[in-house]
């Protein structure tokens, strides 16, 4: 009995975890990937002997068989780490996720009690269902809480205006903030602070790119094929035939899983498929990212994991500092910042020289006090292509009809976020691969009688 032959498209974290669950399940498969490394946006970069990853990631133990797997793949090198992240507002640091306490000591008693009116009278009333963020953000915590935390913060994110925002874009990220906790704290006080402020993640020792590369490792080397970018798929209108890798060579396929951008799996379909589907591919956007890094002389410059900066005057959204993650990632005695910026390509963040975004974000960290006693070491650039899927509002309705499509090939399957066209997790990515291989091994992988 012959298994057919498993074709990955894309080595990202989504295409790494299809091949490693595809290797344990004795399935022959091979991953392409058109850059020259695998990880995707799940990498560590080194600079010297600074080390930084491809965002302030982190891996959330939320499922207990996925977090064994990657315990499996890492042993002692992933570590539990308690780091919790602030917000920045008009000088003072809040705790994030939200603690109604600290609300009270940062903005004082008037504001607070006017936040805490307008959340609990928001939690008790009925409310129509939220089809835009801004709806769903007023209605869930009220004007303060909305406008101070999520709302300039979502607009920075995403490049749009809440309004026209789907809620779902929210992920969890005031999750804290609830009718209970404001009550618990309330009558309990400090010591009743809820587990999810502890800021607790597991992380490995030299940085997240560590999964993607063990990942990569236990698929095996010549399972995966870099430097091949998928410029079409052929099919009959039924199933895909064949990939076309580099523009010039054909290779005849059995079972696909794509975890390419959405868009762009519609797009490299021939024959094309009809206007309106390619129309509908052609509204979907995805959000750039920049990283700036600036390297240190000097041994730490916050103990925050992230600081979130929802204010538009600065340019960045976050930065983080990664040897608060891990002590690996930078050298004895020194430290490193990362600033985000998410951005469009033909923005001027995008069209920028790296000296000009360097010289840019050091200007705001010299306003924040961050950097007198620091002596700059040095700095880069790094530019992410497909950072975030961007879910306008109705975009759901859009997608559907996207996934309608591509569920009329019979050996087709789409896997990560952003072929999925979703907000997910580290550990949901990889579920996503484990349960697409187990559902193939069910319903697929027949017995053949092909030679």
């Amino acid at each position: 009995m012959a298994h057919r032959h498993l074709s990955i498209l894309g080595g990202g974290l989504a295409g790494l975890a299809l091949g490693f669950f595809a290797r344990e399940h004795g399935f022959p498969f091979r991953i392409y990937e058109a850059h020259e490394q695998v990880g995707g946006n799940c990498r560590t970069f080194q600079r010297d002997e600074f080390r930084f990853d491809s965002g302030a990631h982190r891996f959330h133990d939320k499922d207990p068989a996925i977090t064994e797997v990657v315990r499996r793949l890492l042993g002692d090198e992933l570590k539990r780490v308690a780091v919790p992240s602030l917000i920045y507002h008009q000088g003072r640091f809040f705790d994030f996720p939200l603690s109604p306490l600290n609300l009270l000591r940062r903005l004082g008693l008037r504001d607070s009690w006017r936040a805490a009116r307008e959340v609990i009278a928001a939690r008790l009333q009925a409310q129509p269902t939220a089809t835009d963020l801004e709806t769903f953000a007023l209605q869930t915590y009220g004007q303060t809480i909305s406008q101070l935390f999520l709302l300039n913060y979502s607009q920075k994110l995403w490049g749009l205006e809440c309004s026209k925002i789907s809620p779902h874009a929210t992920g969890r990220r005031l999750k804290g903030l609830t009718l209970g906790t404001f009550l618990l704290e309330a009558f309990a006080g400090w010591h009743a602070k809820t587990r999810h402020l502890d800021g607790e993640f597991l992380y490995p020792a030299r940085g997240i790119g560590s999964i993607a590369q063990r990942l990569a490792e236990s698929c095996g080397e010549a399972n995966i094929r870099v430097r091949a970018r998928i410029t079409k798929l052929l099919h009959d209108g039924q199933r895909i035939q064949a990939l076309e890798i580099n523009g010039a060579e054909r290779i005849a396929v059995d079972q696909v899983v794509s975890t390419l951008p959405l868009d762009v799996l519609i797009q490299s379909l021939e024959p094309s498929p009809p206007d309106d589907i390619l129309a509908l591919a052609a509204q979907l956007s995805f959000r750039k990212l920049v990283l700036v890094a600036f390297f240190l002389d000097t041994n730490q410059i916050t103990n925050a994991g992230t600081v979130y900066f929802p204010a538009p005057e600065f340019l960045f959204t976050r930065i983080y500092e990664p040897k608060n993650r891990s002590a690996a990632m930078a050298p004895q005695g020194r430290t490193s910042l990362v600033a985000e910026i998410p951005c469009d390509q033909q923005s001027q963040v995008w069209q920028a020289a790296d000296e000009e975004l360097s010289a840019t974000v050091l200007v705001h960290l010299r306003r924040l006090g961050w950097l007198q006693a620091a002596r700059m070491l040095g700095s880069c650039v790094i530019r992410l292509h497909y950072a975030y899927p961007v879910l306008e509002k109705g975009i759901e309705a859009k997608v559907g009809k996207l996934e309608a499509f591509l569920g009329s090939f019979d050996n087709l399957t789409c896997c990560g976020r952003n072929a999925r066209f979703q907000h997910a997790s580290m550990h949901e990515v990889i579920r996503q691969g484990q349960e697409i291989i187990l559902a193939l091994e069910k319903s697929l992988w027949a017995p053949s009688n092909q030679p």
